[in-house]
């Protein structure tokens, strides 16, 4: 795993204005301990790798001192600003978890920008909150931990359980959500698994699933009314809260065209820390569901995870 070592810890009084070196920091579930920007929000620490200053140096012409872009820890060892929302940055004392990439420059409006000319921090710099608490100075190593997404695609199928056709619903789940999170630069890890119309089966699989915290869950096939139809009964089971807006809006939009798609019983919510949808079993259903689902499925990861990013 990449490290990185902490050059500076800096802190503020107040916020919008330059950070000052300081012998150590202490950081809590609220941020680091007296500086302006500690508080129970997703941005309770800052960070800035020293390989933006050296850049933006070179354009200033000068040396910038560490905190100058109210940085709460000046690091060196990776590029901050390729890191992800909820990658984590640790070692023994402290764990930190990445929330932003960025932020809004306030131009004149900011006392940095007044003083320095520019300000690096709104393309460069970093966010996080703290999950682990502990002490932090200058000359401490941190491991960078990408965070890695886990997708579950169950097809629920007697006949393609059986191998008598083959599977080709839940493939096309994996194809799209590969690409959407690729296109989204996110980690994923994708698993797999055929079973027969059963219960029980899904039963157990949401059960791991859960204990888990696997990040997505989707199942297909089961959403009609057939004798054997019961996803949306079996998942409805193990849902903390309902998403009914996201389906409801599905059927609408494409049984305008075609009827038959308003007959999918397909539901969506949260199960613990999962998302969960279940989708009709053909490849032109989880085309037309996957389009729809991915437009809001970062968001909710966000609202899920508690991080207000707009």
């Amino acid at each position: 795993m990449d490290r990185l070592k902490v050059l500076s810890v800096n802190i503020s009084e107040k916020k919008g204005i330059i950070k000052k070196p300081v012998e150590s920091i202490r950081l809590s579930r609220n941020g680091v301990e007296d500086d302006a920007h500690a508080g129970s929000w997703h941005r309770q620490v800052s960070l800035l790798g020293n390989e933006s200053v050296k850049k933006f140096e070179e354009l200033a012409g000068r040396k910038i001192e560490f905190g100058e872009f109210a940085e709460n820890i000046t690091t060196e060892g990776i590029k901050l600003y390729e890191t992800n929302p909820f990658d984590k940055l640790y070692n023994d004392n402290v764990i930190l978890e990445v929330t932003q990439i960025g932020k809004k420059c306030h131009g004149d409006r900011c006392a940095i920008f007044r003083e320095v000319g520019n300000c690096v921090m709104p393309k460069e710099g970093i966010f996080a909150r703290v999950l682990k608490s502990g002490n932090m100075q200058a000359g401490d190593e941190l491991v960078y931990e990408p965070k890695m997404f886990r997708v579950k695609i169950v097809t629920l199928s007697d006949r393609a359980s059986k191998g008598e056709y083959k599977d080709r619903s839940g493939p096309r789940i994996e194809e799209l959500i590969r690409e959407y999170f690729d296109r989204i630069k996110w980690r994923v890890e994708v698993e797999s698994v055929v079973i027969p119309d059963d219960r029980d089966q899904l039963s157990s699989i949401l059960v791991n699933e859960k204990e888990s915290c696997t990040d997505v869950v989707f199942t297909t096939g089961g959403t009609g009314i057939g004798a054997r139809d019961f996803t949306p009964e079996v998942v409805s089971g193990f849902l903390d809260k309902d998403i009914p807006g996201i389906m409801e809006m599905i059927r609408m939009k494409y049984g305008m065209e075609k009827p038959n798609a308003l007959l999918s019983r397909g539901v969506a919510g949260v199960m613990g820390k999962s998302l969960v949808y279940t989708l009709p079993g053909s490849v032109k259903a989880v085309n037309e569901y996957m389009t729809e689902i991915t437009k809001t499925l970062q968001h909710l990861i966000y609202m899920l995870h508690g991080l207000d990013v707009h």
